[in-house]
C-alpha cells in the first residue's frame, strides 16, 4: 500500500508546467503515466474531464481534488501537486493552491479505496493541509500522504521544514473507516440521550466527496453535542446501517449526488436531503437544520421518499435537469433497441413492411418477409414504452418509487391523447409534482402503512390520470390539428419554405407534438394510391430533417469530446446508427441534458436539410427507414449532401454554444489570504 504515492508523484511547482485546471490535471497524469501507473494519458484525461463536468471538484481552503475510476488506470494512484498562483476548481472561496489528482482503475480492490478515503477525511484536518503547503521535498510531501514516520517527524518540526505543530496525532495517518453496524451506535448522554442523527454520504465516483461529507458531517456532530453514525456508500463498498440504528434516529441527513441505495429505510424520519457537498461545506447547518425538523414533527409516511431540501445552490433548474435526466437514462435502452429493430426491419423487408400483417397470424420460417416484419413489429411494440417510460421515471426521480405508479399512467395516457414526448414530460413531472403533495399531508401512524401500496398510487393515478385526459388533451389535440391545417396551406405556395418549416418541427421536441405534426402531415401525403410529386418531396425533407439531431450529436461526441461527459459520449456511438434509422430520439438524452443548446442548433441544421431536400427535389415513398431506403429516395446523392449539410451545421452550433459555456476565470482569492466560511457550491 505504500507506492500509492511516490515522490515521482508530487510536482512542488506545478505553475510550472500547468495552466488552469486541465493543465494541472494533464502535468500530474503525466507523472502517473511515466511511472506506468495509466496506459492511455488522453483517454485517462477524458475520464477526469467528464468526471469534473458533473460537478466541480474544488472544495472550501484552497483544495483541487479531480478524480474518476477509468479503464485507463492500472493500479489506485495517488499525483499531488502543489501551485503558488492558484488554480480555479470552482470552490467558492477562491482557487486551488494544493491538488490531488485520484486515480482509480475500473475494478479497484477495496484495500486501496480505503486509502483514497481515509486521504478524503485527512483533507478536513487543517494540521495536515497546513504540513503540505509547507513542505519543500517531494519524498517528504509523498511520505507524509502515506502516513510513514518521516511525516511525524516533520509534523514535530524535526523535518527540514521547520516547526508545524499538531497535538491530535499524525497528520498522514490513514484514517480507519467507521463500521456502520458493528462496534458503531448511540451513546446515552451525561444528562440523557442526545440527539440521534443517522446519515448517509455518497458521490458519482465515491472516492472523495463520499469520505469528505462523512469526516466533516461526523466533526459538526460532535461539536454541536450530537450523536451520529454515517453509512458512506463510496468505491471500497458499504456496510449498512443496523437498523436499529436507524430505528433509534431522532433524524435523517441523506448528502448524496447519486441514488441512494435502498432509500426507504429512513421513511418516517424527519430527514434533510440534500447534495454531498453540502455537507461538505456546511454540515452544522444541516444539523441544525435535522433537530428544526425534528421539532416540528416533520416525517415521511410509509415507504415514500423523504423531503428533498436541495443544497442551498442548487436552484430549480438544476433539479429539473436532474428530474429529465432521470427519465431520460432509463428511456434511452428503450430508443436503442426498439429503432434499431425497426431499421433491421426496414432493411430486410423494404419500405412496405410496415403494412405487413401481424406475425401471430402470418409467419413463414423460411420467408425474409416475415422475419423482417417480425423485426418491425417487435420494435413498434419496444417503442410503446418510450413515454411512459419516460414519464414514469422523471417522476420516480421527484418522489421515488411512490412516482412510478402515476408517472406510467400518465404518459400512458399521453400516448393515446397523442401528446408523445412533450406530454410525457409533462405527465412526469405532474405525476412526482402530486405524490410529493400527497406526502405532505400529515396523516395517522396507523394508516402510514397502507399509504405507499393503495392510498398514494390510487389518488395519484386518477388524478394524473384526470388531469391528462380532462385538461391537457383538449389544448395539445387542438393545437396539433392548427399546425396541420397551416401547413395544408403552406404546400402549394413555397416549397423551400415549407421544407425549411417541416425541418424546424421535426427537430423542435424530437417525437414530440410538434414533430409529430410534420411527420403525421408527411405520411398522410403518401398514404394513397398515387401519391403527388409534391408528397413524396414533403415526405423526403421530413425524413432528412429528422435524421439531423442524432447524426449530429453523435458527430459533436467524435470531434470535440471533452465538451460532453462519458454518459453522452456513449450516447453519441448509439446516435450514429439511431440517426441514420431516422430515429430522431436518439438525440433526446443531449436535448433534455442541454436543452438551450442542443435544440435551437439541432432546429438550424433541420431547417436547411429541409430546405436544401425540397430545393433538390428529392422524392420519398417510405414513410420511415432512413439511410436504409435511399435506393428507393429520387436524386439520392443530393439529398444525402441535404442531410450531411444540416449535419455539420448542427454539430459546428453545439460545439460553438458548448464550448462558449465555460465562464471565463474570474477573480478568485488571492491563495494564502484568510478564507472566510462559505456556502455549498452547486
Amino acid at each position: 500500500m505504500s507506492d500509492l504515492i511516490t515522490a515521482d508523484l508530487v510536482d512542488l511547482d506545478l505553475d510550472r508546467s500547468a495552466d488552469g485546471k486541465e493543465g494541472a490535471a494533464r502535468a500530474l497524469a503525466g507523472r502517473m503515466a511515466a511511472a506506468g501507473r495509466v496506459t492511455d494519458l488522453d483517454g485517462f484525461l477524458a475520464d477526469v474531464a467528464a468526471r469534473e463536468a458533473q460537478t466541480p471538484t474544488g472544495l472550501d481552503g484552497g483544495i483541487g481534488i479531480p478524480h474518476c475510476r477509468s479503464a485507463h488506470v492500472t493500479e489506485p494512484t495517488l499525483a499531488f501537486g502543489r501551485s503558488t498562483r492558484g488554480i480555479d476548481f470552482g470552490a467558492a472561496d477562491g482557487p486551488a493552491d494544493l491538488v490531488f489528482l485520484i486515480a482509480a482503475p475500473a475494478g479497484a480492490d477495496d484495500a486501496h479505496l480505503t486509502i483514497l478515503s481515509a486521504l478524503a477525511r485527512q483533507l478536513m484536518n487543517t494540521a495536515f493541509t497546513d504540513a503540505l503547503r509547507a513542505v519543500r521535498d517531494p519524498g517528504t510531501a509523498a511520505a507524509l500522504i502515506r502516513g510513514e514516520e518521516p511525516a511525524e517527524a516533520l509534523i514535530r518540526g524535526e523535518g527540514p521544514t521547520g516547526a508545524l505543530i499538531r497535538d491530535e496525532g499524525p497528520a498522514g495517518a490513514p484514517a480507519e473507516e467507521p463500521d456502520a453496524s458493528e462496534g458503531a451506535g448511540f451513546e446515552e448522554g451525561a444528562g440523557g440521550p442526545v440527539f440521534r442523527v443517522v446519515a448517509v454520504t455518497s458521490c458519482p465516483t465515491g472516492i472523495a466527496h463520499t469520505y469528505m461529507a462523512a469526516e466533516a458531517l461526523e466533526n459538526a456532530a460532535r461539536d454541536a453535542g450530537v450523536d451520529l453514525v454515517v453509512e458512506t456508500q463510496g468505491s471500497a463498498g458499504f456496510t449498512r446501517l443496523d437498523p436499529a440504528l436507524i430505528e433509534a434516529a431522532d433524524g435523517v441527513i441523506l448528502a448524496h449526488d447519486v441514488a441512494v441505495r435502498d432509500k426507504a429505510r429512513f421513511a418516517g424520519k424527519p430527514t434533510v436531503d440534500t447534495g454531498v457537498k453540502a455537507a461538505v461545506n456546511r454540515p452544522a447547518e444541516l444539523i441544525a437544520e435535522v433537530r428544526a425538523k425534528a421539532a416540528r414533527g416533520e416525517v415521511t409516511a410509509g415507504t415514500t421518499p423523504v423531503e428533498r431540501t436541495g443544497d442551498s445552490a442548487e436552484g430549480y433548474g438544476s433539479m429539473l435537469r436532474k428530474w429529465l435526466m432521470s427519465g431520460v437514462s432509463y428511456m434511452v435502452p428503450f430508443v436503442a433497441a426498439g429503432g434499431l429493430l425497426i431499421a433491421l426491419g426496414f432493411a430486410i423487408g423494404g419500405y412496405e413492411i410496415n403494412k405487413a400483417p401481424s406475425v401471430m397470424d402470418h409467419f413463414l420460417w423460411t420467408q425474409a418477409d416475415s422475419w423482417a416484419a417480425l423485426l418491425f413489429q417487435i420494435g413498434n411494440v419496444a417503442f410503446a414504452f418510450l413515454v411512459p417510460v419516460l414519464a414514469g421515471y422523471i417522476a420516480y426521480g421527484m418522489a421515488d418509487r411512490p412516482g412510478l405508479v402515476p408517472g406510467f399512467v400518465g404518459g400512458s395516457v399521453a400516448l393515446t391523447i397523442e401528446a408523445g414526448f412533450l406530454g410525457g414530460l409533462a405527465a412526469g413531472l405532474l405525476s412526482g409534482a402530486v405524490v410529493l403533495a400527497i406526502q405532505r399531508v400529515r396523516i395517522p401512524a396507523a394508516l402510514r402503512g397502507i399509504m405507499p401500496v393503495v392510498v398514494i398510487p390510487l389518488i395519484s393515478a386518477a388524478v394524473v390520470g384526470f388531469l391528462m385526459f380532462v385538461v391537457i388533451g383538449k389544448p395539445i389535440a387542438s393545437a396539433q390539428q392548427a399546425m396541420t391545417d397551416w401547413l395544408g396551406g403552406l404546400s402549394g405556395t413555397n416549397a423551400v419554405l415549407l421544407g425549411a418549416l417541416l425541418g424546424l418541427m421535426m427537430c423542435f421536441d424530437l417525437g414530440g407534438p410538434v414533430n409529430k405534426v410534420a411527420y403525421t402531415f408527411a405520411t398522410a401525403g403518401i398514404a394513397v394510391a398515387d401519391p403527388s410529386a409534391s408528397a413524396m418531396k414533403i415526405m423526403a425533407a421530413v425524413m432528412a430533417a429528422g435524421m439531423v439531431p442524432p447524426l449530429a450529436m453523435a458527430l459533436a461526441t467524435t470531434v470535440r469530446g471533452r465538451l460532453f461527459n462519458a454518459a453522452e459520449r456513449e450516447n453519441g456511438k448509439a446516435a450514429w446508427v439511431l440517426g441514420a434509422s431516422f430515429i430522431s430520439e436518439g438525440a433526446i438524452p443531449f436535448a433534455a441534458a442541454d436543452p438551450l443548446r442542443v435544440i435551437p442548433a439541432s432546429m438550424a441544421g433541420g431547417a436547411l436539410t429541409g430546405a436544401l431536400s425540397m430545393a433538390f427535389d428529392a422524392t420519398l415513398r417510405a414513410p420511415h427507414g432512413g439511410v436504409f431506403v435511399v435506393p428507393l429516395i429520387g436524386n439520392p446523392l443530393l439529398y444525402l449532401v441535404a442531410v450531411a449539410a444540416g449535419v455539420c451545421v448542427t454539430t459546428a452550433l453545439v460545439v460553438l454554444l458548448k464550448g462558449l459555456r465555460t465562464p471565463a476565470p474570474g477573480t478568485r482569492t488571492p491563495v494564502g489570504a484568510p478564507r472566510e466560511k462559505q456556502t455549498a457550491t452547486a
